[in-house]
């Protein structure tokens, strides 16, 4: 049997407790599981904590609930936070509206490599299906599914996965929904970079001081499949400032921030 590395499923989570449920369901159909599992809370109401906490019950791995107080969107803290606490050397990254293929663990760790991360793409989930995936409690789909669109992103082709070549820059398609690194290169460049404000480019600007200190990236197709579920767009109306500090982190080869993991760490 193949030894894979020992991992940490972590994914940021904001009062979407039904969503949640379903990707909490698809972990527990998973062929390999994670050996813990962290959720990152960026402030979610009471009915995520019950949520969690009566899934915690039956869990087949450790579930832990890292939540703090709600002060707008906070998710790169919450994420460093979270990795802080993580246990095991192999982060594996999602996010909290996605429902994984029974195999997406698995295929992860199978293609994990030193000095290497890996990322993938997600197959969507329509807004007109919302209504039947939550009263079935659907965790599966295939190529033939209702309800979804990028059907090809659905074929798991185990043999072809492996064609990829590992590249020295960021990919426009690296998705923070479905991404996986080794938590002693995340500790390196001291994680999330917490100066981001609001949604969106935190996890491309880790990934680009990862780059920056010579790790390189591995697309996951014909593996690491993963549902996302429709939600509207979030406010982007940050995002500028954000694209400011990733083109200062790529241009100057930025490889550590001040306001980072470190904080969170135990001496």
């Amino acid at each position: 049997m193949t030894a894979y590395p020992k991992c940490s499923l972590v994914t940021p989570t904001y009062n979407w407790p039904e969503a949640l449920e379903l990707l909490l369901l698809s972990i527990k159909n998973q062929t390999h599981f994670p050996d813990e599992v962290i959720i990152a809370d960026d402030g979610s109401r009471d009915d995520t904590a019950a949520l969690i906490k009566r899934m915690q019950k039956d869990f087949p791995v450790p579930l832990y609930h890292i939540w703090h107080e709600d002060n707008k969107n906070q998710k790169p803290a919450i994420m460093n936070k979270a990795i802080a606490s993580a246990k095991y050397e192999y982060i594996v990254e999602i996010d909290g509206d996605i429902i994984m293929h029974k195999d997406f663990i698995k295929d992860h760790l199978s293609m994990a490599e030193k000095k290497t991360y890996l990322y993938g793409s997600r197959v969507n989930i329509q807004e007109e299906y919302l209504k039947t995936l939550f009263s079935k409690k659907q965790t599966h789909f295939h190529f033939l599914s209702k309800g979804i669109k990028k059907r090809g992103r659905t074929l798991r082709i185990p043999f072809l996965a492996n064609r990829y070549q590992k590249e020295d820059k960021r990919s426009p398609k690296l998705r923070g929904c479905n991404m996986s690194f080794w938590r002693e290169d995340f500790l390196k460049v001291n994680g999330f970079n917490e100066s981001l404000t609001g949604w969106g480019i935190d996890d491309s600007e880790m990934i680009q001081r990862l780059i920056n200190i010579g790790i390189k990236g591995k697309r996951l197709k014909f593996k690491g499949i993963v549902y996302h579920i429709y939600h509207p767009e979030q406010d982007k109306s940050h995002i500028h400032i954000n694209e400011i500090i990733e083109k200062e982190t790529t241009e100057k080869k930025v490889t550590y921030i001040e306001n980072g993991v470190d904080q969170y760490l135990k001496n």
